[in-house]
Parts: C-alpha cells; structure tokens; sequence
C-alpha cells in the first residue's frame, strides 16, 4: 500500500530552513527551479528567523514573499505530524540525525511523506531501519538517507556504473572508488555528528560494532557478502597508478553502496565488492601525501573521544551554522574517480572507468544542490521504488543521474 500524495499542499518542506546548510538548499532550489513550478515551505521552530529567510529570498525571485512557513519542534512528535501530512517530500538538513531526526522520519512514515536528508551517521540509519523500514514499506514513504557529499558521488558513481556494464551486456563485479583532488572544508554539521559519534560510542559500544561492520546498513536477515573493512594504511593502487590513504567517508559510503545493491535485488551480483580510499597522486610526493592523511585519520578519533583535545578542536573547528562565504563556496570543488571491474557479454573480464566531480565547495555548494535535486527527484519524478529506508540508487537511480548532470556535476563513464 501506499499513500496517495496528489492532494497535498505543498511539493517540498525544508525543515531546518534556517540553518547555513538548509538556507543554502533553499537558495538553489529559488535560483536554479523557480517557484513557478514549484509548492515550497520553508519550516523550523523559530518563526523570527524563518521569516528574515524569507526576505533574503526575495532578493533572488520576489515571488519567495509568499513562501509559507511551518513552525515545528524536531522533539514533538506532533508538530511534525502536523507539518508531514501537508507534504509531499520533506527536505531536512537538521542534524546530528541521531539526536534529532528520529521523530521526523516516524512522522513521515506515519504519514505516506518522502523524506530525503544528509546524514552520515550510520547507526541512526541502523536504528531507523529496525525500527521503520517495514512501516514505511506499507505506508509507501520513501526515506532516502545521505543524499549529500555523503554518499551521492560514492553512491550514484557506483551506479552509473553497474548501467554501464549492463548496457555493454556485461556484470560489474567490483567497483573502486578514489577520491582525489579536493578544495572545501568540513561543515559545522558533520563536525557535530562526528562529536556525537564519539559520545554515543561512550555510552554504547555496540555503536562501534555497527560503526566497523562493513554490512551493517543491509537489509535484515541477509547474508554478508566478502568486503572487509574500509582502508586503513598507505596503498599503491597499480590500476589508478597513484598512492592511496583511508578516506574518512568510506566508513559510511560504502555501506551504502552495498545497501543499495542488496536493495536492488543484488543487481551488482551478490559476489560484488566495493572499495573506497582518498588518491594523493604518483611519486614520492604522493606516497607522503597518502602517509600524512593515514597519521591524520588515525588520531582523528581518539583526539575526538579525549577530553583536553576534544574540547581544544570544538573551538577551532566551525560550529553548527558556520559557513564559507559564497567566494570560497564558488572556488571549491572535488574530483573522483572510479575503476570497475566485471566481465562483458561473452564473460570476458572488462574495466571500466568513471569520474564524478563537483564545481563548487563539496560539503556545502555541491550537498545543497545533491539534496535539492533528490528533494525534487521524489516529488515530481515518476519512481518505481517501493517505501522503506533507502539509498539514492536503489530509490530514484537514472532519474536522479539525468538531474545531477543537468545541474552542472559529472558523472561519466570513460
């Protein structure tokens, strides 16, 4: 069963409007859609700022003065059943998720509402599954999760790919992904998940299990396919013919990756194996590269979990709401490539290669377009998904590729 959405009043909330993440979201679906076309509501609990967003937004289509907004709270239940079943798809940057997205995904489900958000926070998304993947499926609400730096370009790249073999006649069997050249910084709102990581880990240690599992977002019940953990040390990657180090959104991208074949009916094979590092180039200088972001990664973690350090990085790193001006948004960018290996029509072994890459900062010029394209891929795209807790390829796959080429990022095969 699923809830028929034609009579709702709007096509996309974006519920955290006012943060710097979701003004941004806001800002490219004015700029680049209209509101012609488009039934936009803007939501968050603080109506005073919701309506000085407003203003701003009439500085890029007049039209944005009649732009309604939806006052809610993320822990009351009610407010947010109110403002789901006026919706199409609800569109949220509110995070860290595993405080305060829980509520927000019920009442979509409750309520038959698409819902689409950044998160990388992989045991909220092992929560959500167990706790509402089957109530979703009944009530047709699709919840796409990490549609943002993580994991559209692991994701959809991955995709992109497996389309490739397929129209060759072939089967992709193993997909590598390096991420290499980068411009643009960490946002606020992933520093503060990564904290809050860190305290539920403290708490809990089985967050750590879900955390190092390499199958720990599959579906219920299936079996684990043969990855084993994400890279940990420097690697010489014969094929790309570069040095390679541990890539710190691998720990949730690649779990997504093998979510969205189980997802779809293991359409990549059940044998598939999924591989995610960081490229620092040829040469000595690669290989110093690859050594400094392996040291870097590995006193990540413990600096997070240790007091004194932990706190000393709270005051240098950007806080929720802090962002680069629009300059620095417009003059970063990211590049990765991908290598997949499968076998042709005749079962020849076959390699392939792609690229994905993104025209402005990663975590905020390029998240808010991937967000608002995925926001309007499931509100006006014709998917043939089923509801449940999904992923960006298994949900809106070669709707959502067109759309993000559209908009300016590249995703080809080579």
């Amino acid at each position: 069963m699923s809830t028929d959405l034609s009579d709702r009043e709007y096509d996309i909330v974006c519920w955290g409007a006012t943060g710097f993440t979701g003004a941004l979201v806001v800002e490219y679906l004015i700029e680049h859609h209209g509101l012609s076309g488009l039934r936009l509501a803007l939501a968050g609990r603080d109506r005073d700022k919701l309506e000085a967003l407003r203003r701003r937004m009439c500085e890029i289509d007049p039209a944005a003065a009649k732009l309604p907004l939806l006052i809610g709270d993320s822990l009351d239940r009610p407010s947010l059943d109110a403002i789901a079943v006026r919706t199409k798809v609800v569109c949220t940057t509110v995070g860290p998720y595993a405080k305060y997205g829980e509520q927000l995904v019920a009442a979509c489900v409750a309520a038959g509402t698409h819902y689409c958000d950044l998160t990388g926070e992989a045991q909220f998304i092992r929560r959500m599954i167990d706790r509402h993947h089957e109530a979703a499926r009944e009530s047709g609400a699709r919840i796409v999760n990490c549609c943002g730096f993580d994991s559209i370009p692991s994701d959809m790249g991955t995709y992109m790919m497996h389309r490739a073999f397929e129209q060759r006649g072939g089967q992709v069997r193993r997909v590598r992904m390096f991420v290499g050249e980068t411009k643009g910084g960490a946002s606020g709102g992933t520093i503060a998940s990564a904290l809050n990581i860190a305290d539920e880990i403290k708490r809990d240690r089985s967050v750590l299990q879900v955390l190092s599992d390499p199958y720990s977002l599959y579906p219920t019940g299936e079996p684990a396919g043969q990855d084993g953990r994400d890279q940990a040390g420097v690697r010489k990657d014969k094929d790309l013919g570069m040095w390679t180090a541990p890539f710190v959104m691998a720990a949730i991208n690649a779990k997504v990756v093998r979510r969205s074949n189980a997802l779809l009916d293991f359409a990549y094979g059940r044998d598939f194996r999924y591989a995610e590092s960081a490229s620092t180039g040829a040469g000595a200088k690669g290989l110093i590269g690859a050594a400094v972001v392996t040291a870097v990664m590995t006193a990540a973690i413990p600096a997070l979990a240790f007091g004194p350090t932990r706190r000393l990085l709270a005051k240098k790193l950007p806080k929720p709401g802090e962002g680069p001006s629009r300059e620095a948004r417009e003059a970063g960018f990211f590049v990765a490539r991908l290598i997949a290996d499968g076998v042709d029509a005749s079962g020849d072994p076959m390699q392939l290669r792609g690229r994905v890459e993104g025209v402005n900062d990663p975590g905020y010029g390029e998240t808010s377009k991937m967000l608002g394209e995925s926001a309007l891929s499931l509100a006006f795209d014709p998917l043939d998904s089923p509801g449940g807790l999904r992923t960006p390829a298994s949900t809106m796959g070669d709707r959502l590729l067109e759309r993000l080429r559209a908009a300016g990022m590249t995703f080809r095969v080579e």
